[in-house]
């Protein structure tokens, strides 16, 4: 695997950085991949900016700050209006199709869009956001295999809310799976 750069977008209060954890866990302590992970969020802890940047690779990470992302997932507008310039023309948008609406992205972007929002609602848990966000990102992109993304998340949450989560995580990938055409699968 090629050094894979992802930034994860959004507001204080969606799991952002929770959600990068996961990821970097999932590569470097599953996947057997070397991570590192930069974090920043504004002076309020909810509804202020905050992103999140993992940076994956086969080999040690010496400089782990992501300047032009192959992957960009966004669960706000203003985090996509933030980042989406940095994005690489040939990289991947994720985004959170009911709370973004993509703009003035080059025609190469690959772009792929889920109602995590709606899902998590669905689930009766908005807290799980992020992990159904997870979910998708895995299977649109490859970034992380998706055992190593389940066990990341299994050891990642609250005890207690494993099945939970690990539902909203399969929920994420089946739709992700869908998207691309190919049969969705059951946790």
């Amino acid at each position: 695997m090629a050094k894979k750069e992802i930034r994860i977008g959004g507001l204080g209060g969606q799991g952002v950085i929770m959600a990068g954890m996961i990821l970097g866990k999932a590569a470097s302590i599953f996947d057997n991949k070397y991570a590192a992970m930069i974090q920043s969020f504004g002076p309020e802890a909810r509804g202020s900016a905050c992103s999140t940047q993992v940076t994956i690779d086969d080999v040690y990470i010496g400089y782990p700050y992501v300047e032009r992302p192959d992957i960009l997932v966004t669960l706000s507008q203003e985090a996509f209006d933030l980042f989406s310039p940095e994005l690489k023309p040939e990289g991947i948008l994720v985004y959170e199709e009911e709370l973004v609406t993509p703009h003035d992205l080059p025609e190469t972007v690959r772009t792929f869009g889920t109602p995590a929002t709606r899902f998590a609602e669905m689930m009766r848990r908005k807290m799980v956001l992020n992990i159904i966000m997870l979910g998708f990102t895995t299977a649109v992109t490859d970034v992380a295999s998706v055992d190593a993304m389940r066990k990341a998340v299994e050891a990642s949450v609250p005890p207690g809310t494993e099945r939970l989560n690990l539902a909203a995580f399969y929920r994420g990938y089946s739709h992700g799976l869908e998207t691309l055409g190919r049969p969705s699968v059951s946790p």
